[in-house]
């Protein structure tokens, strides 16, 4: 019995550990710095321009991605559910667009490297060299 319960503790430890460090990412060109109140704000569509003025085109993951769900906790401080229901009552109002969402952490990653108004999050073992991390969490 000891046995079964220190093998569930060692596989509940390992699978915390794999839940991935988010990467918010940006053209390699773009020298906008990004605190997690302006995120905030791209990603629930209060404004549309980094703090210089230029344009800000925000990218989300599609939804049920782990890093999604980990941004959307740690960086928009919402559930999965409540983003759903505010950006519906946006969309029904025509107060706003939801961000444009990609399948996975290369479509996110190759979308920036060729956009520079971009703004993506992806896992922080996807960065590469044709993204420009500007913010961890």
């Amino acid at each position: 019995m000891r046995i079964k319960y220190l093998s569930l503790l060692a596989c509940a430890l390992l699978s915390a550990s794999v839940i991935a460090d988010i990467a918010v990412v940006v053209h390699p060109s773009n020298a906008n710095a990004v605190s997690a109140d302006d995120l905030n704000r791209l990603f629930l569509g209060r404004t549309s321009s980094f703090a210089d003025g230029s344009k800000a085109t925000p990218l989300n993951l599609a939804e049920g991605a782990a890093a999604r769900d980990e941004f959307d906790s740690k960086v928009l401080s919402r559930s999965s559910s409540q983003l759903k229901a505010y950006w519906s009552k946006l969309v029904f109002t025509g107060k706003g667009t939801p961000p444009k969402e990609l399948a996975d952490d290369a479509a996110v990653k190759a979308a920036v490297a060729a956009d520079p108004t971009a703004v993506g999050y992806i896992s922080s073992s996807s960065v590469d060299g044709s993204v420009k991390v500007v913010a961890n969490f």
